[in-house]
């Protein structure tokens, strides 16, 4: 059959190409096939000093495939909806499996662990803002940074994105499963210069499934000013140990390499510092993280993951105890488990909330550092070995002194997690994490 053009391609016409690459699958020789298909299409604007300096459209689709003769694999992918094409990237799949040797882990999800109930979860909310509209709130939100203080003397501009696609997914096991999605982001970064001339650099943003949940470009504008003046007149500090304060936009970090160290791939490879950790004390009993993916609306949101398996809301800590581990199809039956919902990542992963405000945190820390910004990534995955850059606030007394600069904090993230005494309730969501800031109890800060 031929396919409408991209343009128009719905889900149900997704739908049927998926069908028909399974139907080819089959008809050439495959002993079970999944295929994933997707279409999108965006808009990103960026105004820099008022003026637009670029506008960009995207519009893609792709289709990959993944075949197996017993329990050798091929794969292969491509952008042609046409008929030969797909019978091509079935063809081009099937010679690679021919020629890969059997493992014995491969293969398609267990068939009673794939969804079968797919609830609305709201993430469907297109934008038809035009480039004109969109490049005037990049130009507010620049504006209302540049405007707010004379020390704002450049910047690296506002920016506006917005896009929506369509995916389905479906194997021989007879699943299918469709999900539609729109993602909108409003952005500004710029830069503030001293009477030394000395300048600072920093950024906010938002992002939203729905337009009207993004903050104002004005709001978005003044905490990006707010954020690179307060910057200003940064020192250098003397070697120290002492408490650590993460910012919330920077904590969300912790719970990444969290998930990454108790992952299916790392944990069979042997690479974490957390293998054979389920069921251990690894935070303290006040600490609870885990994953929501049939939140409405969130950005991580999924009634079924990669590979067609049922997500669901579970603890990943729970009285400081590490309850599950991240793991797909193939990882799982390397680790002689099942799999948790986990193909293709994490969905919406939360550290929940304290009570206290950051003020009440630095009160609680008394003298030692706020880290804003984490810069590089000097993280050991095998021993668990923590070293980045960072910038932010001295503390003493529990009011901010300074901003410093040009240091690194040191640790590692086993000692980091258990030594968590406090996380505050300044619940930040950007992306797929939600975390307020965290208070570990002590890190070495080398500095000058």
């Amino acid at each position: 059959m031929s396919h409408p053009p991209q343009s128009t391609l719905d889900t149900s016409a997704l739908a049927q190409i998926v069908d028909d690459m399974l139907n080819l699958a089959r008809e050439q020789g495959a002993s079970a096939a999944e295929v994933s298909a997707s279409t999108g299409k965006g808009l990103s604007v960026t105004v820099r000093l008022g003026e637009v300096e670029s506008i960009e459209y995207h519009q893609d689709k792709g289709l990959g495939v993944t075949v197996y003769l017993g329990q050798s694999k091929g794969s292969a992918s491509t952008s042609d909806f046409s008929r030969k094409a797909l019978s091509e990237t079935v063809a081009a799949a099937l010679t690679i499996a021919r020629h890969t040797a059997a493992d014995p882990f491969a293969g398609l999800a267990d068939p009673d662990l794939l969804a079968t109930d797919f609830p609305d979860l709201d993430l469907y909310h297109p934008w038809s803002i035009d480039a004109d509209s969109a490049a005037e709130l990049a130009r507010r939100c620049e504006a209302a940074a540049r405007d707010s203080d004379p020390r704002i003397h450049n910047s690296e501009g506002g920016s506006l994105g917005t896009g929506e696609g369509t995916s389905v997914y479906g194997n021989s096991l007879g699943f299918l499963g469709s999900s539609r999605s729109s993602r909108h982001n409003l952005s500004c970064s710029v830069i503030a210069e001293d009477r030394q001339g000395g300048m600072q650099r920093d950024y906010w943003y938002d992002v939203a499934r729905t337009a009207n949940a993004l903050a104002s470009p004005e709001t978005i504008g003044k905490l990006a000013a707010q954020r690179a003046l307060r910057r200003l007149n940064a020192r250098k500090i003397a070697t120290t140990k002492a408490p650590v304060l993460f910012e919330n936009q920077v904590a969300s970090s912790l719970l990444s390499h969290l998930a990454a160290a108790i992952s299916g791939n790392s944990l069979y490879r042997k690479s974490s510092f957390l293998v054979d950790s389920l069921g251990k004390p690894l935070f303290p009993e006040h600490i609870r993280i885990y994953e929501e993916p049939l939140r409405q609306r969130g950005l991580g949101s999924s009634s079924f993951d990669s590979e067609g398996v049922a997500t669901h809301n579970r603890d990943i800590i729970a009285g400081g105890i590490l309850k599950g581990y991240i793991l797909d199809s193939y990882s799982a039956r390397k680790l002689n488990m099942r799999s948790t919902g986990n193909g293709g990542g994490v969905h919406n992963l939360t550290l929940e909330p304290g009570d206290a405000s950051l003020e009440g945190l630095l009160r609680q820390m008394e003298r030692g550092l706020l880290v804003t910004e984490l810069i590089g990534f000097g993280i050991n995955m095998v021993t668990g070995d923590y070293s980045r850059g960072a910038a932010g606030f001295w503390v003493e007394h529990g009011e901010i002194q300074y901003p410093v600069e040009e240091i690194t904090i040191a640790s590692t993230l086993q000692a980091m997690f258990r030594g968590m005494v406090a996380v505050g309730g300044d619940q930040l969501t950007h992306g797929n994490t939600s975390c307020p800031s965290i208070l570990i109890d002590e890190m070495i800060i080398a500095g000058a």
